[in-house]
């Protein structure tokens, strides 16, 4: 029998399977003949945007380590066990360590579930060397201060400085994944404008925090695999190979894994689907369900591995700074609060690592702050809603649809997704919706401020467009870039100093939040640990004094402080006032009865008191000890000699103060004549 043959023509063929392919327009770019022609390559961009990360950040390398750095990295107990410890890391709370130590549990509303930057972590520390299991407690406890000095304290300083290198590294990296998301997806017919966005992105000093604190990398690695997930994504309905589809999913899953604000693309990517490559709402929402799948997996993991908070964390106000307001207090102070973010965004200065209690004071609906704030954020929104309700108007045509023209609405495309990048991610961090344990943190608008790029760029663009003659304004475009790139990067390379160490940072920042509670402690806390490597006894002295000063003032701030009440005991203790001394850890005893630093510090105490022959206050703090640990040996061998000590002076006290008995006299001995 004869093969049945197609006697359709080609061209018929060609033209059934293309109808199957949803439309994607075609976007001519458009080059300024007044612009070089090189500026418009990718690479050459690419280049351009990574040499300038690596030079405005690369100055942090000489850091240390400040703030959070302590307790996910250096006293993460499964970053120190390399890759022994990373089983641990993903399957726990970002914190469980911290929390570990201090004999506690999950303390922030929601937990901490982001376990891939503190993966890359342990394996830095796996080639670095990783601590075997049996001496963790001991390198904790005894290695990983504040101040430390010495081969230890050294090659601690070495393993950050090359953490340090490596986030710059990453976020050069990511810088140019978002030039390119920003070059394929959002201004595909002018590769300039994605270059000038990236630009202010890249300079922005807001974005210090990330970088110059290591335990930001989560930051760095969630912008640059969203922006990775976008870009294949857009490719996969391009091409259609399926490889693209798996790299876009796998890509979002590490999003996922590196800060839970992944969960904004539910709603951006298949806004982007729709505004970009101008898919019907039914579509977009289709292609975007594979990466549903994915977050909701991402979700069902999270809540099987992060614990339920404890109890009464709440009511800690370092944890919950809305604690002491009311509700109408609270909704206010967050509504103002917002308006913060966008004033650091439009003018970084002055920076600050911390934002907490007392620092932003409770406002309420009289304050005129609250009503700017809601003015300009509803503003947003309705500016958002109706550029998209025009696009929609227009897309319904169906010479849109089939090739209209590619140009048509473009800024109203463009103005509603940046808006709508920066809402999204501000709904996340600013309390209204989740309860984040913090006022406010300049890391929080990390990914808020990829929206105010695009949009900035965009409105940069578009007014150097009317400015003639035209030479005039690319001149003052390219004029204002040079400006701004200077400034921010005077701006950046300064404040990655401030971050070389805890002390460094809150001296700094104390001068820009002197009402916050944590960061007069932190202050208080540097100057204590630091006056033990200070040799004039005159300023050692003044160290801590003005440690001591400090902690009053935050405990005025807030009472219930642990870490101040604390450190003043150990302030005292070191200038040789053991019952100031005692009055401050009889406090945390009251007010944290297991602090895991309580047991050491009564133990030291009565050292302290019997170098002073104060025998009875001694022997009280070393049974305040064993009470808090009754296997702690170096009191109970304390105890038993001074017991001893004790018996054997009241023995001799007893014997001197007997009467003594008369001796009964012995006769003369004759006395032996000579011959």
């Amino acid at each position: 029998m004869a093969k049945k043959t197609n006697n359709k023509p080609a061209q018929v063929v060609n033209k059934q399977k293309q109808a199957t392919v949803e439309y994607i327009p075609v976007t001519p770019v458009i080059k300024d003949p007044l612009i070089p022609a090189w500026l418009y390559d990718f690479k050459i961009q690419a280049i351009f945007v990574a040499i300038l990360a690596f030079v405005l950040y690369i100055n942090s390398y000489n850091n240390e380590f400040a703030h959070d750095d302590s307790i996910v990295i250096i006293k993460n107990e499964y970053v120190l066990e390399g890759f022994a410890g990373i089983p641990d890391i993903l399957t726990k709370d970002a914190y469980d360590s911290y929390y570990k130590q201090f004999n506690s549990t999950n303390q922030l509303s929601g937990g901490r579930y982001r376990p891939l930057s503190i993966v890359t972590f342990a394996i830095e520390q796996q080639f670095f060397g990783a601590t075997p299991k049996s001496k963790i407690d001991s390198v904790i406890k005894n290695e990983m201060s504040f101040g430390v000095r010495g081969p230890k304290g050294n090659k601690v300083f070495q393993q950050m400085h090359i953490r340090h290198l490596f986030n710059v590294l990453w976020y050069a990296l990511s810088v140019v994944v978002l030039l390119y998301f920003l070059r394929y997806i959002v201004f595909k017919s002018n590769p300039i404008i994605a270059l000038i966005a990236t630009l202010i992105f890249t300079i922005h000093p807001i974005h210090t925090e990330v970088v110059a604190n290591v335990k930001s990398r989560d930051e760095i690695m969630s912008v640059l695999f969203m922006c990775a997930t976008f870009i294949f994504a857009f490719k996969y309905q391009e091409q259609k190979h399926k490889w693209l589809l798996g790299a876009g999913l796998v890509s979002y899953l590490l999003a996922f894994l590196s800060k839970e604000y992944a969960i904004t693309m539910f709603v951006l990517l298949p806004l982007a689907f729709y505004l970009f490559n101008r898919f019907s709402v039914a579509k977009s929402i289709m292609a975007t369900l594979p990466f549903i799948l994915v977050g909701l997996g991402y979700l069902y993991i999270r809540s099987t591995i992060v614990g339920p908070q404890a109890e009464n964390s709440d009511s800690e106000i370092l944890n919950n700074p809305y604690l002491l307001a009311s509700s109408t207090e609270k909704l206010a102070t967050e509504i103002a609060t917002t308006l913060n973010y966008l004033k650091l965004l439009i003018y970084p200065n002055p920076l600050s690592a911390d934002y907490s209690y007392n620092q932003i004071p409770y406002k309420d609906f009289g304050n005129p702050w609250v009503w700017i704030s809601i003015i300009v954020h509803v503003g947003l929104i309705a500016l958002a809603i109706m550029l998209f309700k025009k696009v929609a108007t227009q897309q319904k045509q169906q010479n849109e649809v089939r090739g209209g023209s590619s140009e048509s609405l473009l800024g109203a495309r463009i103005i509603c997704f940046s808006i709508a990048v920066y809402f999204l991610h501000l709904l996340l961090v600013c309390n209204i919706v989740f309860d984040i344990g913090a006022t406010m943190g300049e890391r929080l608008i990390y990914h808020s401020s990829i929206g105010f790029s695009i949009a900035l760029a965009w409105f940069l663009y578009k007014g150097m467009e009317k400015i003639k003659p035209a030479m005039t304004g690319r001149l003052a475009l390219a004029g204002f870039m040079v400006v701004i790139m200077v400034w921010c990067g005077a701006k950046t390379i300064a404040r990655n100093t401030d971050w070389k160490n805890d002390f460094t940072l809150f001296s700094h920042d104390i001068n820009v939040v002197p009402n916050s509670v944590l960061v007069n402690g932190n202050v208080a806390a540097a100057l204590i640990d630091m006056a033990d490597f200070e040799k004039d006894p005159q300023k050692k002295n003044e160290e801590l004094v003005r440690g001591v000063q400090l902690l009053n003032k935050a405990t005025t701030l807030h009472p219930t402080y642990v870490a101040a009440y604390l450190n003043k005991g150990i302030a005292y203790f070191k200038l040789g006032k053991p019952d100031s001394s005692k009055m401050n850890f009889d406090k945390v005893s009251v007010l944290y009865p297991n602090h895991p630093k309580l047991a050491e510090s009564y133990y030291n105490l009565g050292v302290a008191f019997y170098m002073k022959k104060e025998y009875q206050q001694a022997f009280a703090s070393w049974q305040a000890t064993l009470k808090l640990e009754p296997n702690y040996t170096m009191a109970r061998n304390a105890i038993a000699i001074l017991s001893n000590e004790l018996a054997h002076t009241q023995a001799l006290q007893q014997q001197l103060q007997q009467p003594q008995q008369p001796q009964p006299q012995q006769p003369a001995q004759p006395q032996k004549q000579s011959k």
